[in-house]
């Protein structure tokens, strides 16, 4: 019976080591640079959807960290807003090990994606944006140290 609980006790351990948590605070990396560009947080809304809002938009040279979407569609509340504040991902859904089914805006282009994020380990988050059956993935990585 001790033998039970032992490996049930590690099961769960186990578990909870491998399946990270999606929410926090993220460093999205410039897919043909390496550098970070902005702080996305990840959390839960006040109606208990899944969604990630930009934090901060980095300084680095030829941007503004004041940037505006200017290449948001024109009927879209977002467009002309600043990029730091703005919610690009919205209506995730959990399913399983992942978040599903909603939605990530890309504000240098404007476009939308359906989207899908799960975690690579501790550090790491794969987002994944869909245009029908072509899909192109990212790596965010965790920032557990930000303050602003």
């Amino acid at each position: 019976m001790k033998s039970f609980f032992l490996i049930a006790s590690f099961s769960l351990i186990t578990v909870s080591v491998f399946s990270q948590d999606v929410f926090g605070y993220w460093k999205t990396i410039d897919d043909n640079t390496g550098e970070t560009k902005s702080v996305v947080h990840i959390y839960k809304n006040d109606e208990g959807k899944t969604e990630g809002k930009v934090i901060e938009v980095l300084p680095r040279p030829g941007v503004d960290p004041e940037v505006k979407c200017t290449e948001c569609p024109k009927d879209d509340p977002r467009h002309g807003q600043k990029v730091a504040g703005m919610v690009i991902m919205s209506d995730m859904k959990k399913d399983g090990d992942e978040y599903c089914c909603g939605e990530i805006m890309d504000p240098e282009n404007g476009n939308s994606y359906r989207c899908k994020i799960w975690t690579d380990g501790k550090e790491k988050l794969k987002v994944r944006g869909y245009l029908g059956p072509f899909f192109r993935t990212q790596t965010w990585m965790r920032e557990d140290n930000y303050s602003k």
